[in-house]
């Protein structure tokens, strides 16, 4: 596989709720791209995570400098989301023309929607409006696959496998074997790299449109 990123730096945001396992991604994430020898910085945010407010990783990978965690407004090359409305707000203020997305597909309805606050957008409105603003989008049944599994928790591995699948980034599934493998204890490893296995083959199945 090449070690060639397609523009440098690459601005990559994962975004999701709190509980959803969007910090170990980011960081799992960047430790692969430190393993293959870019520079990465990691800036995150938080909401109330504890209520399923919102959270944000930044991540900037390059094969020439360092640059700094945070990713300027409308420059988003990349973004990951745990759950499809974090995505469309992430997109407003960071995406732009080119900006490649990959979301899982099942959405978490925050506290202000249960309580008849606001209303949670019909999946079809949000389909047209990812579709409008990215060049590509890939939706992933990451929290379904997950399930069968067995553990909701491995829905973020199971979108990291998605992204390792469509190419965009130098990684292959072998660079998460060796690092899970080394971090976890054989159950855990064992469990994350199956749902990242799973996760590369969803992202041949669900082109990018």
């Amino acid at each position: 596989m090449s070690s060639a990123l397609f523009k440098d730096p690459v601005n990559l945001i994962i975004t999701g709720v709190g509980g959803q396992g969007n910090v170990l991604s980011s960081q799992v994430l960047g430790r692969l791209l430190s393993g293959r020898g870019f520079q990465v910085s990691i800036g995150e945010t938080y909401g109330l995570s504890q209520r399923g407010g919102a959270v944000m990783s930044q991540i900037r990978l390059s094969a020439r400098r360092a640059f700094g965690p945070l990713i300027p407004a409308g420059q988003a090359d990349i973004v990951v989301g745990l759950e499809p409305l974090e995505v469309l707000r992430t997109l407003g203020t960071y995406g732009q023309p080119e900006v490649r997305v990959l979301t899982n597909n099942r959405p978490i309805v925050p506290i202000n929607v249960l309580s008849g606050q606001a209303v949670y957008p019909e999946e079809e409105k949000i389909r047209e409006a990812l579709k409008a603003l990215g060049r590509q989008v890939w939706w992933i049944p990451a929290s379904e696959t997950a399930l069968q599994l067995g553990q909701a928790i491995l829905t973020n591995m199971v979108m990291l496998g998605a992204l390792i699948g469509t190419g965009m980034l130098p990684l292959a599934l072998d660079d998460f074997i060796k690092l899970a493998q080394s971090q976890w204890d054989h159950k855990r490893a064992e469990a994350n790299i199956q749902a990242v296995r799973e996760g590369i083959a969803l992202s041949g199945s669900f082109t990018g449109k």
